[in-house]
């Protein structure tokens, strides 16, 4: 399980695109994913400071829910599998957050508290 070489690519020009350090995470990094929420629209991704063993991402579809199973842990790398439009953004760093849908629509910013609770308050 690796991240190949074009999406590193693809991640150190989103990093550019947004004035963002290259921070990527490792292909066996765990990421919380809302996988029963992936076909819905749009995604959101929301990356807080590194935990031990983890990316640090959390990313959903749709509705957020606060309940304490909505998110499953997923490797960093087997996210190509289930949302691989979403992995061009893991290596922003912490603090960023992105909303994007299947049809090009990209939104990337810092959020001042990276530890906050995920909001979805930027549509």
């Amino acid at each position: 399980m690796s991240i190949s070489s074009k999406i590193i690519e693809e991640q150190k020009q989103i990093c550019a695109k947004y004035g963002a350090d290259f921070y990527p995470c490792a292909a066996d990094e765990r990421a919380g994913v809302a996988l029963q929420t992936l076909a819905s629209e749009p995604i959101y991704g929301v990356r807080k400071k590194n935990e031990d063993g983890t990316a640090s991402w959390y990313i959903w579809g749709g509705s957020y829910s606060a309940t304490p199973d909505f998110y499953q842990p997923l490797c960093a790398g087997h996210i190509e599998d289930s949302l691989p439009i979403a992995l061009r953004y893991l290596a922003l760093p912490p603090g960023y957050k992105f909303i994007i849908d299947r049809h090009g629509h990209e939104d990337v910013w810092l959020e001042e508290e990276p530890n906050q609770p995920p909001q979805t308050s930027r549509l």
